[in-house]
């Protein structure tokens, strides 16, 4: 039998055991100060997942018929080497939650420990979702760029994802000149380049289309709710541009055609209508995908100088499960978070 003290996913007070709780002030006050460290949990856990040591079923999408543009996303788990987890993070979307005065996207993360199948602990997920997508994307982006360094940074889309891709930057202390922003809501991109200037970014320019950030930039991040592609001339690409293209479905083929292509897992990200899949569709192949990520860091594969890159993430569960893990662990070491010891009890016996 496993000794409590041993893992702390176990109860020191009964053979069942507790489940930990965090809320989403809990998980913000983990990643504060830490995000370089948790780019290197993020890379660790794409090497653990390119070296088969995981598991990670297609996400589910669960649609309302009634609702087009709204979604809740499952996307189960397990990653084993040096992590040994699994769970599952359920994860809404809901484009109209901001009218509402809302955040658009919302979620809970649950740990299982991997000897007896039981839950250990439930986390408010959004932003572990949103911390794991922009440790992926700064990832991606030192490894095509080759230093933290970009003369100009654009933002196609500026809500909650590329306000934490800019603090990931920012504390990986990456060097750039500024910024320019687009918003198809001007009042957005307004706000967001003020708390850009605010955080001494540099000088920001608010553009007035997203062709504009594509020309201006040689680091582009795309992070828009967008579920049809709406950029589409592929001079926008010729000046060799890295392009971080979180939101999957904004760049129409012609743009993935024009640039070499690399997603986290190739599989993954050529489904539900992503402009991978759309290009696929249309050519009839992938072998427009040079390579995933973890390639890129084994060296496997590499960037072709002054070619534009595009990188798009479908997003793996098992980055979920790591940055997951490494925040509750970091909570439990100073005594964050609240357990419920007797959430299963004698009921479930």
């Amino acid at each position: 039998m496993d000794n409590p003290l041993d893992n702390p996913s176990l109860s020191t007070r009964s053979d069942l055991p507790e489940l930990g709780i965090l809320t989403g002030a809990d998980v913000l006050r983990g990643l504060e100060g830490r995000r370089e460290e948790c780019v290197d949990v993020v890379r660790r856990a794409y090497l653990c997942h390119a070296a088969g040591r995981s598991a990670n079923p297609e996400s589910s999408f669960l649609r309302f018929p009634d609702r087009p543009d709204a979604r809740i996303i499952s996307l189960p788990a397990y990653l084993g080497g040096e992590f040994e987890v699994a769970g599952i993070k359920w994860v809404a979307s809901f484009p109209a939650n901001p009218s509402r005065g809302i955040p658009r996207a919302s979620a809970i993360l649950l740990l299982n420990d991997t000897e007896t199948g039981y839950p250990f602990a439930a986390m408010e997920a959004s932003i572990v979702s949103a911390s794991r997508t922009a440790a992926s994307a700064v990832l991606a982006a030192e490894a095509l760029a080759g230093e933290r360094r970009a003369a100009r940074i654009g933002v196609v889309g500026t809500g909650l994802i590329a306000g934490h891709v800019w603090r990931f930057l920012r504390d990986l202390r990456w060097e750039t000149g500024g910024f320019t922003v687009f918003d198809l809501h001007r009042e957005h991109a307004e706000r967001f380049a003020g708390s850009l200037a605010a955080d001494g970014a540099g000088q920001i320019t608010v553009a007035e289309t997203a062709a504009e950030v594509l020309r201006a930039s040689d680091l582009v991040v795309i992070t828009t709710v967008a579920g049809e592609p709406h950029i589409a001339d592929p001079e926008l690409l010729a000046h060799g541009p890295v392009v971080l293209h979180l939101s999957l479905r904004d760049l129409d083929p012609a743009m993935i055609l024009a640039a070499q292509n690399f997603t986290d897992d190739i599989a993954h990200a050529v489904r539900e209508r992503t402009s991978l899949h759309l290009t696929e569709q249309r050519v009839g192949h992938r072998q427009f995908i040079d390579g995933t990520l973890a390639d890129l860091l084994n060296g496997t594969v590499a960037r072709t100088p002054g070619r534009a890159a595009v990188f798009s993430p479908f997003g793996l569960g098992v980055l979920d499960l790591a940055v997951g893990k490494w925040v509750w662990e970091g909570a439990m070491a100073v005594g964050a978070g609240r357990t419920l010891p007797d959430f299963y009890g004698d009921a479930v016996r």
